[in-house]
């Protein structure tokens, strides 16, 4: 898994090294007293636990959505996690601020990059009671998204030419040699848009949110899959994270595999199986 892509973002890491130097209802009475429920007895169902979703590199909230309506359909408090998509540890820390705000016990969902994301944020967390992977990178400590890119992955072509893959802009802040990252609209639709028709993808090429070079090149501290355990969904068409490599990091986690029909977008292309696995998840850790 290890391929040229880690050396196309080289410059990304020595930047990086500088920043971090720098109720259950009582039932009724029926005509036996032997059928009546003691309201001092009974217990309240459980309280579900609230998932939290986190998108991925180059897209937004928006991308849950046809998870949050059927969540909530059934019963579950769920919210979308902010990600600010400008760095891997920064990411993290901001994903664990967001979920100090949260009572109760978690579930904790990423897609994509935010896969690692939930990998570094919820480490050491007891609140975090699943990790649910969707079609997601799942590092190791010391690994990175570039270094766990496939060479068949759509993305492999940045390893030397990182222009071929990417729109490259500067931005306010950022170290020297980093740069914002968009996909180019032909890479666009062919690392995400398995599953999508031409107008669908062509929204959400246009509503991208820019990625940082320091959020693919920086290197993932202690996983929280260690000691919390995992799921994970892999989309059998997946382009840009393919379904080989992202075997190969479930299996290494430990993690419960689903497989499903779907290309990297199952979060929108099959919410039908992305929430069934969040909610199995949810039951197998109750």
């Amino acid at each position: 898994m290890r391929l040229s892509f880690r050396r196309g973002l080289a410059y990304a890491a020595v930047a990086i090294g500088a920043l971090t130097l720098s109720g259950v209802g009582i039932g009724t009475a029926q005509a036996s007293t032997s059928h009546v429920v003691d309201a001092h007895h009974s217990r309240p169902a459980p309280a579900k636990p609230t998932v939290v979703l986190v998108h991925g590199a180059w897209a937004d909230a928006s991308s849950w959505s046809g998870e949050v309506s059927r969540l909530q359909h059934d019963g579950y408090p769920v919210v979308v996690a902010p990600n600010p998509l400008r760095g891997l540890s920064s990411d993290a820390d901001y994903l664990r601020s967001f979920l100090g705000g949260i009572t109760g016990p978690v579930i904790l969902v990423g897609h994509s990059y935010g896969g690692a994301v939930i990998t570094n944020a919820a480490t050491g967390n007891a609140n975090v009671k699943a990790l649910v992977y969707v079609d997601a990178y799942i590092p190791d400590a010391d690994q990175s998204v570039a270094e766990l890119t496939s060479a068949d992955s759509v993305l492999a072509p940045a390893g030397t030419n990182p222009a071929s893959v990417f729109k490259l802009l500067p931005y306010p802040g950022a170290p020297a040699g980093i740069y914002d990252t968009y996909l180019l609209p032909d890479v666009f639709a062919a690392a995400l848009g398995g599953g999508l028709s031409k107008s669908q993808i062509a929204v959400l090429a246009a509503s991208q949110s820019p990625t940082s070079l320091v959020a693919l090149g920086e290197h993932s501290g202690a996983p929280a899959w260690a000691s919390i355990p995992s799921w994970a969904l892999i989309g059998t068409q997946d382009k840009l994270i393919t379904p080989a490599t992202q075997l190969s990091m479930a299996t290494h986690a430990k993690a419960h595999v689903v497989k499903v029909d779907a290309g990297h977008l199952s979060l929108v292309t099959a919410p039908d199986a992305v929430t069934k696995l969040i909610e199995t998840a949810a039951r197998a850790t109750a």
